[in-house]
């Protein structure tokens, strides 16, 4: 998290070769090639970088939105993350892993709570689902997606859930969705996860064939943290993870929306460089 102050060039050789018949002579065919000066390389196509490439342009998007509206800023693509990344309560995007599991253990529940804690953020709706979980399914769920955490079951905070208080980096929750659609019992969730609602759908929801969920609550000192982890297609049509978390100055969550809005602008045109999703 960042403080405000935050081709390979393949050159191929072609050739002919044949054999001249007895009736004439052999043809021959001198090619002649001129190089100029001046002349420069065709430039290659965007492909993605390497991690620490990602590394320093993620960072660099942490800096600028962070000076931009003040406050801190993480970014992640893939496993990778910006340079100061912190783990933070998950709050509802934890929401996710519960729909998996609850898709696989109790799935009539599922269809009936799911719709409603993915694409509304429904907080009864989620605890339905915790509530069918046996013990560890949704840590099974966050293992199988490259994230060996334990979801939080410890009432840290009596006015909010014991699962959103589950403490995960940005880096975490993009590795997570990178590996999300490998996973059995995934499919009705990504669906629903391209349905979020109006006045949810900001940041990564503005993004091409955006599948996210947010998440966002009041810190301890009443100011507001806002998250969010998701899919998107580059110009390919690849999937590309991401995820963001951002902490306005200003404690509220109209700035932490617009920061978020401001996070997924800058990522859009670097979507080509970043790593494709594992799945």
């Amino acid at each position: 998290m960042k403080r405000a102050c935050c081709a390979l060039l393949a050159v191929t050789a072609l050739g002919a070769c044949g054999t001249p018949t007895n009736d004439a002579p052999p043809t021959i065919t001198v090619t002649s090639t001129t190089t100029h000066p001046n002349a420069q390389p065709p430039a290659p196509a965007d492909e993605p970088m390497g991690e620490v490439g990602v590394d320093k342009l993620l960072s660099a998007i942490a800096d600028e939105v962070a000076n931009q509206f003040g406050g801190t800023v993480a970014v992640a693509a893939g496993d990778v993350g910006s340079s100061d990344d912190p783990a933070m309560p998950a709050w509802s995007t934890i929401k996710v892993p519960l729909a998996v599991a609850a898709y696989r253990v109790a799935p009539d529940t599922a269809q009936l709570a799911a719709p409603a804690a993915i694409t509304a953020s429904d907080n009864d709706a989620a605890l339905q689902l915790w509530n069918v979980l046996p013990p560890g399914a949704g840590d099974t769920v966050l293992a199988e997606g490259g994230v060996p955490k334990t979801i939080n079951t410890e009432r840290i905070r009596p006015e909010f859930s014991t699962f959103g208080q589950t403490m995960l980096t940005a880096a975490e929750e993009s590795t997570f969705m990178s590996h999300l659609s490998c996973l059995s019992g995934v499919g009705p969730v990504l669906e629903l996860m391209g349905q979020i609602v109006a006045g949810q759908n900001y940041g990564l929801g503005q993004l091409p064939n955006a599948r996210f969920k947010g998440g966002w609550g009041p810190s301890v000192s009443g100011g507001y943290e806002v998250r969010q982890m998701g899919l998107v297609s580059n110009s390919a049509g690849q999937d590309v993870a991401l995820a963001l978390v951002v902490v306005p100055a200003d404690g509220s969550y109209q700035t932490g929306q617009a920061m978020a809005n401001a996070v997924a602008e800058q990522l859009r045109s670097q979507l080509d460089q970043l790593p494709v999703a594992a799945c």
